[in-house]
C-alpha cells in the first residue's frame, strides 16, 4: 500500500511536536463529518471514527467537536473493522467561526488549520460589499489570510466598475477574476495553492465555488448548480468536506451562507480605513454616530467615506458587542446605550422618579 504524504496535507513541524505527546497514539485529519461520525485520513488511508466517551464528558461547547481541517489524535491510523476513536485535537492554528444556528449563543467552527480563504462571490445580484466586509472580519479574526475571489466574470458588462467599488471595502486584500466558461479561468487562484496548504472557499450558494474545485481537480467531483433565474443561490454542497488536490495542498468546501452569524471578528483591519480616521476624533472613545470633532464623521461630510460602509461598521460593531449575552443581558447593554446621554441607566431611572415625585 502507498504511504500517504501527510505534510502535503498540512501535516508540519508544529502536528508533529504536539501529537508527540499522545503516546500510543495516531495523528489524522478531519476530512468530513456526518452526525457524529467523522471520515479521517491518515498515512494509511481513510476511515470513520467517533469521538471517545471521556473527550464527549469533557466537551463544553459545540466548537470543542472535532471540525473538518482538525488534526486529530485517534487509536488506530488504518481500517481495520469498526469505527476508530478520537481522543484528542491538536490545537488548531486557526479557525473559520460562525454563530451556530438557533437561539444559543455557542460558536460553530466552520473549518480550522487554514492558509487562505477564498471569499466567492459573482458578478452578478450576489455582489454584495456589505457582505464582503462581513466575511473579511471574521477571516481576519481566523487567523487565515483573506482572498477575494470574483466568479462568473462572463456574465459581467461592468467588471472595472466592479472592481472600483470593491477597492473601496477590500482594504490591500488580493481580488482575483475567474471565469466557468473557460478552461483558463481559473488560473488566477492557482498561484495561492501549493503543497501542503488549505484553502477554504466560502460565499453564497451558487456563486461558483464547486465548479472552481472541480477545476482545480481535473474532474466533476462536486456538484453544480447555477444560479436561478431570480440570481438566488441553490445548494449544492450539504456539508463541509475537505478534499486533497491532486498536487498537494487541500481545499475545504463549505455550505452556501449566504449571512453569517458573527461570533467575534477583526474590524480593526477589515475596516482599516475607518480605524485611520478615528485617530483624527477628538475623543478616543468616540462611537464615531454624534460626538463633536468626530474624524470618521467629518470623512463622511468630505466624501472620503460612504454612509453604507460607516453604518455596516457600526451595526458589525453591535452584533460583537451582544455576542455571548443572554436576552436579559442584551436588554440591559440596549438601555445603558440609550440612556447614554443622561450618565446612564441609572441616572435615568433617578430622573424619571423624581419627574413622578414632582406630579
Amino acid at each position: 500500500m502507498n504511504k500517504i504524504d501527510m505534510g502535503k496535507l498540512g501535516l508540519g513541524q508544529r502536528v508533529i511536536t504536539e501529537s508527540a505527546f499522545y503516546t500510543g497514539l495516531y495523528v489524522g485529519r478531519v476530512i468530513s463529518q456526518y452526525k457524529d461520525l467523522y471520515k479521517i485520513i491518515t498515512e494509511n488511508g481513510e476511515l470513520t471514527a467517533e469521538i471517545s466517551g471521556k473527550f464527549r464528558f469533557e466537551i463544553k461547547k459545540l466548537s470543542d467537536y472535532p471540525a473538518v481541517g482538525d488534526f486529530v489524535m485517534i487509536d488506530r491510523n488504518e481500517d481495520s473493522g469498526g469505527n476508530a476513536i478520537i481522543h484528542h485535537i491538536i490545537t488548531r492554528k486557526s479557525a473559520f467561526i460562525r454563530k451556530a444556528a438557533g437561539t444559543s449563543n455557542d460558536e460553530q467552527i466552520v473549518a480550522s488549520n487554514i492558509d487562505i480563504v477564498f471569499i466567492c462571490m459573482s458578478l452578478n445580484k450576489d455582489f454584495n460589499l456589505r457582505r464582503v466586509e462581513r466575511y473579511l472580519g471574521i477571516t481576519w479574526d481566523s487567523r487565515a489570510i483573506p482572498v477575494i475571489v470574483l466568479t462568473k466574470a462572463d456574465l459581467c458588462d461592468h467588471l472595472s466598475q466592479k472592481r472600483l467599488e470593491l477597492d473601496t471595502v477590500a482594504c490591500g486584500v488580493d481580488v482575483v477574476v475567474t471565469s466557468s466558461m473557460s478552461k483558463d479561468g481559473y488560473v488566477s487562484i492557482k498561484n495561492y495553492i501549493s503543497s501542503g496548504k488549505t484553502i477554504a472557499f466560502i460565499g453564497s450558494s451558487g456563486v461558483g465555488k464547486s465548479t472552481l474545485i472541480n477545476r482545480l481537480l481535473g474532474q466533476d467531483a462536486l456538484a453544480t448548480r447555477n444560479i436561478g433565474m431570480d440570481d438566488k443561490g441553490m445548494h449544492t454542497t450539504t456539508r463541509r468536506e475537505l478534499i486533497v488536490l491532486p498536487d498537494g495542498g487541500a481545499v475545504i468546501d463549505t455550505p452556501g451562507m449566504r449571512e453569517l452569524g458573527i461570533e467575534s471578528a477583526d474590524l480593526s483591519r477589515t475596516f482599516a480605513d475607518i480605524d485611520e480616521l478615528s485617530t483624527n476624533c477628538k475623543f478616543h472613545d468616540c462611537t464615531h454616530t454624534s460626538e463633536p470633532g468626530c474624524g470618521v464623521q467629518q470623512a463622511l461630510k468630505d466624501g472620503l467615506l460612504s454612509e453604507d460602509r460607516l453604518a455596516n461598521y457600526l451595526k458589525l460593531k453591535k452584533e460583537i458587542k451582544y455576542e455571548g449575552l443572554n436576552s436579559k443581558q442584551i436588554e440591559t447593554e440596549k438601555f445603558t446605550a440609550m440612556f447614554a446621554d443622561v450618565g446612564g441607566m441609572k441616572n435615568a431611572r433617578k430622573m424619571i422618579k423624581e419627574k413622578d415625585k414632582r406630579r
